[in-house]
């Protein structure tokens, strides 16, 4: 687990200036016995490379301008770890870093002394002290671990003068009081005025799809062949790049090539044919291939394979070849695979299309588990109508746009309309509409054989 640690390689850190003295970043009148800014924020992972090379920082990632940070730069600073009463000298270096998830701004928190093991998860305050210097690049891995042996000279010597003393055992009393820098992300999914052209004078094959897709939904997206649904599906992956309007997953807007990798951990994607994503000749190695890509330690990974598979109920397969395995069985070591890379949203393309009825319920019923257990939102590409009937929420698209936006029950209420556009409507759904075409006073939202029973029976009991 110690993978989570990363180095500051290749960033920010070498600088002709001395540090100033104790002081001498004092500005807007703030007692010399308080920190310049408190902030917490939870620590995220970074690039697994601090452990390997001896610098354990932690990362904590904030939106661009959020008030409460101080200026880009290096700084001594006091840090809490959760509601541990101990105070950390440490190092705090805060900019925009490549190496940070999500190409945001950051801070590093390099933590003296701390022997605690991995950080990932858990919550810092961090009390500003005093300023170092600014962010540069440095040439070399030798001229960074010179630096930071500086740095940490001039945070022992700050701590054991007699401000940086006072303001160190002082740090107690701002524990947990700081301002937060992890703003939440409300929507896993935006898209704005997004379109998608196969060629370049052709006819767009997404136009203008502006959507929010909240954390948490399970989205249904129905459409016939040639509608723009698998299209969609790879501009959320940035497998595709919007040739108009922006496509953000988690915050990252896909069309930043930094972005990339970290769009693709947090967006995982299930195809059609579970034998195109199956690369392995045993079960637990194909799981774990996701993982290596995106360079995980070994120690890490294990209990990441372990918990995708009982996750998908394929516990007692983890060995076995996946050839041998059903198409059922395939799909759900498809969707260990992406559950492993812990993902925010999981992108399903028809992934039930190729499978008999038994397949396709058993790997619908495992992501919708998972997105009730474990809060994951699931965008599933189907057009099999009582797959839809289950989701939260159902989009249609037509020719590339959106043609309806609703719930279940709302959207296939409108069966006429849905007709229209060459998709059917679950048997309940079209019988209801029948029904009530007959005159029989039946309510929308009819999608199952449940909810008709129920609705028949009040409908005839007042009616006696």
């Amino acid at each position: 687990m110690t993978g989570y640690f990363r180095m500051l390689y290749n960033m920010a850190v070498i600088s002709p200036r001395q540090p100033p003295l104790p002081g001498a970043y004092r500005k807007e009148g703030i007692p010399v016995d308080q920190p310049l800014r408190t902030v917490t924020g939870r620590v995220i992972p970074g690039k697994h490379l601090g452990a390997r090379l001896g610098f354990p920082t932690a990362n904590i990632a904030y939106q661009p301008g959020l008030s409460p940070m101080p200026g880009d730069g290096v700084y001594i600073a006091t840090v809490h770890v959760d509601e541990e009463g101990k105070p950390y000298a440490a190092i705090v270096n805060q900019g925009r870093h490549p190496t940070v998830p999500e190409g945001r701004p950051a801070v590093e928190a390099h933590l003296l002394g701390y022997t605690g093991g991995d950080l990932y998860g858990r919550c810092l305050t961090l009390h500003y002290h005093q300023y170092l210097r600014p962010e540069q690049r440095f040439p070399s891995l030798d001229a960074l671990k010179e630096q930071l042996n500086k740095d940490r000279a001039a945070a022992i010597d700050w701590v054991r003068s007699q401000e940086g003393g006072t303001l160190f055992q002082n740090a107690g009393t701002y524990a947990g009081q700081g301002a937060s820098m992890n703003q939440p992300i409300e929507n896993h999914v935006e898209t704005s005025n997004v379109s998608y052209l196969y060629e370049a004078d052709g006819i767009p094959a997404v136009r203008e799809v502006s959507l929010s897709i909240p954390k948490g939904s399970f989205v249904v997206v129905l459409g016939c062949n040639g509608s723009g649904k698998s299209t969609l599906a790879k501009l959320m992956n940035a497998l595709y790049l919007p040739a108009e309007g922006r496509v953000l997953i988690c915050g990252m807007d896909t069309a930043k090539e930094e972005h990339l990798w970290e769009v693709r951990r947090h967006a995982g994607m299930v195809f059609q044919n579970p034998d195109n994503q199956i690369v392995a000749t045993v079960v637990r190695e194909d799981v774990a291939f996701g993982l290596e890509n995106l360079g995980v330690p070994q120690p890490e990974m294990i209990p990441r394979i372990d918990a995708a598979l009982e996750a998908v109920r394929m516990t007692d397969f983890a060995t076995a070849a996946p050839h041998m395995l059903s198409g059922g069985q395939k799909q759900r070591v498809a969707v260990a695979g992406v559950l492993a890379m812990e993902p925010d949203v999981m992108i399903l393309d028809e992934a039930t299309a190729m499978l008999d009825p038994s397949g396709r319920s058993e790997v619908l019923s495992t992501v919708r588990r998972l997105n009730r257990e474990k809060g994951i939102t699931v965008v599933w590409i189907t057009h099999f109508m009582e797959e839809a009937s289950l989701a939260d929420r159902v989009i249609v698209l037509h020719q590339g746009a959106i043609a309806m936006d609703g719930t279940p029950g709302e959207v296939f209420s409108k069966a006429g309309a849905i007709k229209a556009i060459g998709l059917g409507v679950p048997p309940m759904a079209e019988l209801a509409a029948e029904l009530r075409e007959a005159g029989m006073l039946l309510p929308g939202g009819i999608l199952t054989v449940a909810d008709m029973v129920k609705e028949l029976k009040n409908t005839l009991c007042q009616s006696k």
